[in-house]
C-alpha cells in the first residue's frame, strides 16, 4: 500500500479558531445531532494514527461538524466523503479547508445528509469510515453504514466509552450484548483507547472510547441476517432470563424454543451473553415453521 502523505501542510483547528469559526456562523452545539467538536489537535491527530488510512483509501466521516478531524485526515487518504446533517456545518466545511488546506480541496465531498437515512455514498466507493460519532445515534449509525456500504473494510469510531466498551465486548462478558452480536456479524471488533472529555466543546459528562473494526465475511448460515438479529433481539430483550424462556415469543412458545436451542446445540439453560454470533445463526436456522391447521 502507499504510504500517506504526510509532507502536505494542514492548519489544525484549536479550541479558539473552533469557538471563533462557531461564533462567526451562530452556532452553538446542540444536544439534538450529539455535537460535542473536538477542540484537541493531539486527539484528531490520535484517531487518525489509530485508523492506519493510507493513501489509497477512501474515508466516510459523519458528523465532520466544523472540521478538526477532516482536516487531520486529508494528507493521509486518496479522499474524505463527509456526512453532515446540519446544513450550515455542511456550508461552512469546504470553506475551512479552502482556508487551511487549500490544495487538499480537491479530496473533499461534503455531503448534506442523515448517515441513518442514506442509501448510498455518492462519489468513489468508502473504504473506512473514520469519525467521532454523535453519542445518541453512534451503534445505529455504524450498523447502518456496515450493511448499506460493502466495501468498508475497516471502522475507527470515537464513541462514549460505555458503547464501545459494549462494541467491543465478547461472549461473557457483564457489557455483551445486541450491539456486540451485531457488530461482531460484519466485522471483528476491538477497543482502541479511552479518550477523556476534556478535549471537547462542550465537555460531555463521560469519557469516550475508540473502537475499531475490521470487516470480515459474516457467519456461514442458511438464515438471512434480519433473522439472525431477530433471534438476537429476542434473547437480550429479557437477558436475566434462561435462552428457553427469552425465545419462547420468538419460537411460539418455550417448548419449540428448547427444539430449536437443542437442534442448534445450544443448551436451553444458558443466556445470550454467553453465545457468540455463531450460534445465534444456528438457532435462526432451526426456527420452527408454523403450519396453518385446517379446522
Amino acid at each position: 500500500m502507499s504510504e500517506p502523505e504526510e509532507s502536505t501542510a494542514v492548519t489544525l483547528l484549536g479550541p479558539a479558531q473552533i469557538r471563533d469559526l462557531a461564533a462567526r456562523l451562530g452556532i452553538r452545539p446542540t444536544k439534538q445531532w450529539g455535537q460535542n467538536f473536538v477542540i484537541d489537535k493531539g486527539t484528531v491527530r490520535r484517531i487518525v494514527r489509530a485508523s492506519e488510512i493510507t493513501a489509497e483509501d477512501v474515508v466516510l466521516e459523519v458528523g465532520p461538524g466544523l472540521g478538526s478531524l477532516t482536516l487531520a485526515m486529508l494528507p493521509h487518504a486518496r479522499h474524505v466523503t463527509a456526512l453532515e446533517i446540519d446544513p450550515v456545518l455542511a456550508e461552512q466545511l469546504p470553506r475551512t479547508v479552502a482556508d487551511l488546506a487549500p490544495d487538499l480541496l480537491d479530496r473533499l465531498d461534503v455531503v448534506h445528509a442523515d448517515a441513518l437515512r442514506v442509501a448510498e455514498i455518492p462519489g468513489p466507493a468508502p473504504t473506512a469510515l473514520v469519525a467521532n460519532l454523535p453519542y445518541n445515534v453512534a451503534v445505529p449509525v455504524v450498523l447502518h453504514l456496515l450493511a448499506t456500504v460493502p466495501t468498508l473494510e475497516t471502522v475507527l469510531v470515537m464513541v462514549q466509552l460505555e458503547v464501545a466498551e459494549r462494541l467491543a465486548a465478547g461472549p461473557g462478558s457483564k457489557v455483551y450484548g445486541v450491539p456486540s452480536v451485531k457488530a461482531g456479524w460484519y466485522a471483528e471488533v476491538t477497543g482502541a483507547g479511552r479518550i477523556g472529555r476534556t478535549v471537547f466543546w462542550p465537555a460531555p459528562n463521560v469519557d469516550s472510547g475508540l473502537v475499531r473494526m475490521v470487516r470480515r465475511d459474516p457467519p456461514v448460515t442458511l438464515a438471512t441476517r434480519p433473522e439472525v438479529f431477530a433471534v438476537v433481539d429476542a434473547a437480550f430483550a429479557q437477558r436475566r432470563k434462561t435462552l428457553r424462556a427469552a425465545l419462547s415469543g420468538w419460537a411460539g412458545s418455550g417448548a419449540a424454543a428448547e427444539q430449536a436451542l437443542r437442534a442448534a446445540s445450544v443448551d436451553p439453560r444458558a443466556r445470550g451473553e454467553v453465545l457468540t454470533v455463531e450460534d445465534f445463526a444456528r438457532i435462526a436456522e432451526h426456527r420452527p415453521r408454523t403450519e396453518r391447521v385446517e379446522r
